[in-house]
């Protein structure tokens, strides 16, 4: 695959990755609310959720999609599960007296199938993957070569946006000392997580 090609589909993954969505949504939150900790384990199951998708569009996504249409079904809502739970969990999160709260331990394995869930259930990511590949590229001329380096630009370009809210996120939280900031910003962030998990449930 020429260079061309390979930077239209960095470019165009890059500007549906920075756009808000229950993805970010995810990240964002969680960091707000939790730290920085755990947060690697949700990107990358977040990134291979779009692996997943790519991989889908390239060996057969019709066929594919029709025959398992429960299967993805399930997996949808399981990511709008997962996401109102993150939102329960901030909601309510308690609140210290001078600080925020010790992010509690977490499985990374659970933040990392959270992530898959999440992506596979992403109205965005479909939308992507779905609608967009099939006009960026003939899928049906897509060489193992052509195939690795589109995996490896997901996993660079996400990578970088998924650390850059990261990192925003970790600066915004250190602004909240007070115990009512604390409250108001864990309810705040709970509830866009559960408006995230109703957008995924109803699209």
């Amino acid at each position: 695959m020429n260079w061309i090609d390979l930077a239209t589909f960095a470019a165009a993954l890059f500007v549906a990755a920075i756009a808000p969505g229950p993805g970010i949504a995810a990240i964002v939150g969680r960091v707000l609310v939790r730290g920085r900790k755990g947060a690697a384990a949700l990107c990358c199951g977040m990134m291979l959720g779009d692996a997943i998708w790519l991989s889908l569009a390239v060996f057969g996504l019709a066929f594919i999609a029709n025959t398992f249409a429960s299967v993805f079904l399930v997996v949808r809502y399981a990511g709008a599960l997962y996401l109102l739970y993150l939102g329960w969990k901030m909601w309510t999160a308690p609140v210290g007296v001078t600080s925020l709260p010790t992010p509690a331990a977490e499985r990374p394995g659970r933040l990392f199938l959270g992530g898959i869930a999440v992506t596979l259930g992403n109205p965005k990511s479909i939308v992507f993957y779905l609608a967009l590949m099939p006009n960026l590229f003939d899928l049906k001329r897509i060489t193992p070569l052509a195939y690795t380096e589109l995996i490896l630009i997901i996993f660079v370009v996400l990578s970088l946006v998924f650390g850059g809210y990261v990192l925003l996120a970790h600066w915004a939280r250190g602004l909240f000392a007070s115990p009512k900031a604390i409250s108001r910003l864990n309810r705040s962030v709970g509830a866009i997580m559960a408006g995230a998990a109703a957008m995924i449930a109803t699209r």
